[in-house]
């Protein structure tokens, strides 16, 4: 839930007490009028919190763990769960892996890959028989292995950096993989939210931060993993380790990799023919106004 103005007030002068509204706005690059609202309303948006304390190089974690309604974010980070370090992996980031896993492994066997094409000419070498002579240098083979290269001729290519949380599906994603089956009824039961708004804001990729922390309490999970799934905090706010999720994705069988990278597209599949239904029905409408 929103901060109380009060509370936030009492804590913006704890870390700027001699600064005035109008430099900590400059320096966090929160509009002035945003906050002015947010104090008159009074409630404290939380990623005004976090813009605030990352210009005053505090960690966002510990900054929201001042207030009651995030204290249970106090004390030593719990670390993730290798399905949610998998969850916060986009569909693209898997897609490549399974591009790459299969250029390192074609799984073509030996004997498939130079068919016999029928008589040759005498003058060309017998494909079947091993190189006497390096390709590409015209030189003699002298028994040690040639550097590896692809058959392109181009430098090897390496796994790109992962982007970081959130992505297109990671808030639904990071739920399903700590679903016991049982949890949207007790984050039901716990915040009093129906069930079907909470659903709604699966669908729609975010969660509000109480839903997320009360969905990490139900889930027994890091009290801080749904921010990150969010994006309010990042993953090294989190406490995360780095690289946790490339060696995540690195421990998948190509058998997981494959399955989950294929529920993903099928996942964005039934978005898109939502959008292409939904732009039809508008396009209609339009014709028939005419």
């Amino acid at each position: 839930m929103p901060i109380p103005a009060k509370a936030f007030q009492r804590w913006l002068h704890g870390i700027a007490p001699d600064t005035s509204t109008s430099d900590i706005c400059r320096v966090s690059g929160i509009k002035r009028t945003t906050l002015a609202q947010q104090l008159v309303r009074g409630k404290v948006a939380e990623a005004t919190v976090v813009s605030i304390s990352r210009a005053y190089n505090i960690n966002p974690v510990t900054a929201l763990a001042g207030f009651d309604a995030f204290s249970q974010l106090a004390g030593p980070p719990r670390q993730p769960t290798r399905d949610e370090l998998i969850s916060q992996i986009s569909t693209p980031d898997l897609l490549r892996a399974v591009l790459l896993r299969s250029d390192a492994d074609p799984g073509t066997p030996p004997d498939t890959r130079q068919p016999d094409a029928g008589p040759r000419d005498p003058g060309q070498p017998d494909p079947r028989q091993p190189n006497t002579v390096q390709p590409n240098t015209g030189q003699p083979d002298t028994g040690q292995p040639a550097a590896a290269q692809p058959e392109s001729g181009l430098p090897e290519s390496r796994p790109a950096d992962l982007v970081p949380p959130p992505h297109a599906t990671s808030v639904k994603s990071w739920v399903e993989a700590i679903d016991d089956g049982e949890l949207r009824h007790r984050v039901s039961a716990a915040t009093g939210i129906a069930p079907q708004n909470y659903s709604a804001q699966l669908t729609a990729n975010r969660l509000a931060p109480e839903l997320a922390m009360a969905t990490s309490l139900a889930a027994g999970v890091g009290p801080a993993s749904g921010l990150v799934a969010t994006g309010l905090i990042t993953e090294a706010e989190a406490g995360w380790p780095p690289g946790a999720r490339q060696a995540a994705l690195d421990s998948m069988s190509d058998g997981e990799l494959t399955t989950l990278a294929g529920e993903r597209l099928q996942t964005l599949g039934r978005a898109l023919r939502r959008q292409e239904h939904d732009q039809e029905k508008t396009d209609k409408i339009w014709e028939n106004l005419g």
